[in-house]
């Protein structure tokens, strides 16, 4: 049995590597719309989602709507995912499109599929974003996320870490270790998008006009923000 579940592991993320250069223009518009429709499911669950604090502190919005994550005895995790940046004229810039993988070593065994949100909080969070690649726990601090309507005033969400993530596997929502994740621009989504490989800061600084391609995602990310109580402070 277990040498059964290792093939298929080993397959799994073999798999997603040989393919990770073949992206057309409909494999990232059926990505951007997962992504808002996995922000739509997020706010179904106020009590188990992102507190309205957050949402309304956050510089960038991050999802992932699938991302591979198993092992056996070796770990490793795998996806796809799109990115938003909050512009100074108060709107969401144009999609950037970014791959995350790592590596982990413990006891773990088998595959599960795993959506992913991170919400960048802090200005140097956002400015590894806009870096091409970047490695969280070496340079950029990432942490499990308070969920719930409102973030409660005895957590520690708003001092050092950059991005605070959500994720939810089989409708359970329940924190992630990406230490050691490298996060990277997808080159071959970008092109497939925009026509040419333009940066993440072009794309994520207001340098780019977002495609019209975009709109179900951004929709959902600006619905998102609006469903929130603003804190009173703001």
């Amino acid at each position: 049995m277990k040498t059964k579940i290792a093939i298929v592991v080993v397959a799994l993320f073999a798999s997603v590597t040989l393919s990770r250069g073949d992206q057309t223009k409909t494999d990232v518009v059926e990505r951007l719309q997962s992504a808002g429709t996995v922000l739509h499911e997020l706010d179904a669950a106020p009590d188990k989602g992102i507190p309205d604090e957050v949402f309304h502190s956050a510089k960038c919005v991050a999802v992932l709507p699938s991302m591979l994550k198993g092992g056996f005895v070796f770990g490793g995790k795998h996806g796809r995912g799109v990115a938003t940046c909050r512009l100074p004229n108060g709107r969401w810039s144009a999609p950037a499109f970014f791959v995350i993988s790592g590596g982990s070593w413990g006891a773990q065994i088998g595959v599960e599929d795993v959506q992913l949100v991170m919400m960048v909080m802090t200005d140097q969070g956002m400015r590894h974003l806009l870096q091409d690649k970047f490695q969280v726990g070496g340079e950029a601090s990432a942490s499990a996320g308070p969920v719930g309507r409102h973030a409660s005033a005895g957590t520690d969400w708003k001092l050092d870490t950059d991005m605070l993530t959500y994720s939810r596997s089989k409708g359970l929502f329940a924190g992630i270790d990406l230490d050691g994740s490298v996060i990277e621009k997808d080159k071959d989504s970008t092109v497939a998008m925009y026509g040419s490989d333009l940066s993440n800061r072009q794309v994520l600084t207001g340098q780019t006009a977002p495609p019209a391609e975009a709109h179900v995602f951004l929709a959902a990310v600006r619905d998102s923000e609006m469903r929130r109580e603003r804190p009173a402070h703001s």
